[in-house]
């Protein structure tokens, strides 16, 4: 039997581990941090595609949807929910354009007037004159599946860092941790921001964005935001026991800020704009999440065969999206099936 090395225990490294024992393949996941992940750990968790880079962006991060919904029938009892988001981070004719382009593709858009936000919304104070509302999407928690996932698999999990890949005549053979050489017939990274240090003893490059990523919970509410909401100032979501889950940068998913700023002062700005959100409620702080988001330096996924043979790259922003269904695409792969036309832009050989 083939033995293959996942390097990386968030959700993607997970979904991998999920996909490829379901083939029958025999699986080891290695990884520095705790079962969930660094980058996973601190995800909005916002399943959609609404928010996409180009065409071929787009039918991913949709496939990603119907793979989550896949997943959600696999593993009944995952936490994940399909609210839909309540969405006007853009207004007037830019809305609209948004609006129509998103239709073009065959994407569920609802408009809604002042009147129907309110009737979804009523704890929301401000209220805009119009917003779409994107009823395909929802909410997953990426370090709650990601465990799920491993639990599923029931791959073996050893802690330990990586400190290289090993290889022998253009073919990985395994890793070099910290507790000594791993082999393996196949070695997948699922490493994001830590994958280009491990890429470039092989003479491949891979460049990565900076993009910190703050994550903020709030003190337990009322039910008062029953969507995913992005408005112009502030993405946020509740969760099932009453938080406030809201990134520290608004519209995070094209957030291009390399630094987050001093601690308090950030948490406070983003207090403030869900306090206007939500007036007349307690909202205060409760605890963060914080870790660097693995973003390529085109902000595309890399995703298929890396610069040896039997070793494999997937590192992704968003992983909560993507990740299931780059997952079922390149377990067909690694196992002999074809390539999928869905990945044809998102190699790494891109960047060689």
């Amino acid at each position: 039997m083939t033995q293959t090395l996942i390097i990386g225990a968030g959700i993607t490294g997970a979904a991998l581990a999920f996909q490829l024992f379901r083939r029958g393949e025999d699986v080891t996941l290695v990884s520095t941090h705790a079962q969930g992940g660094l980058a996973s750990a601190a995800s909005f968790g916002w399943l959609n595609a609404s928010y996409f880079l180009n065409h071929s962006h787009y039918h991913l991060r949709h496939a990603g949807m119907a793979a989550h919904r896949r997943l959600t029938e696999a593993l009944p009892g995952l936490p994940t929910t399909w609210q839909g988001c309540l969405w006007y981070e853009a207004t007037g004719d830019a809305q609209e354009e948004t609006a129509a382009d998103l239709l073009a593709l065959g994407y569920k858009v609802e408009r809604l007037i002042r009147s129907q936000i309110v009737d979804r919304l009523p704890a929301l104070g401000p209220v805009p004159d119009t917003a779409l509302f994107f009823p395909e999407e929802g909410v997953a928690d990426p370090a709650i599946l990601a465990r799920a996932l491993i639990t599923a698999s029931g791959a073996a999990v050893v802690r330990a860092t990586v400190q290289s890949v090993t290889e022998k005549k253009g073919r990985a053979t395994g890793v070099l941790t910290d507790l000594g050489p791993l082999p393996a017939d196949r070695v997948i990274l699922a490493t994001g921001t830590g994958t280009p240090e491990l890429l470039e003893p092989l003479g491949f490059t891979l460049p990565m964005l900076q993009r910190p990523g703050l994550m903020i919970a709030t003190n337990a509410l009322p039910p008062i935001c029953p969507v995913v909401l992005a408005t112009p100032d502030q993405e946020v979501r509740q969760d099932a026991k009453g938080h406030l889950i809201a990134p520290a940068s608004a519209g995070h998913q094209g957030d291009h800020a390399e630094t987050l700023g001093s601690f308090p002062v950030v948490v406070n700005a983003t207090l403030t704009r869900l306090r206007a959100l939500f007036p007349g409620h307690d909202i205060h702080f409760a605890h963060q999440a914080m870790a660097l988001r693995p973003v390529p330096g085109d902000g595309l996924p890399v995703v298929g065969q890396g610069p040896l043979k039997g070793l494999w790259i997937a590192v992704m922003h968003s992983g909560a999206t993507l990740a299931p269904v780059a997952a079922e695409l390149l377990a067909e792969e690694i196992t002999g099936g074809p390539e999928s036309p869905l990945l044809a832009d998102f190699r790494p050989a891109r960047f060689q």
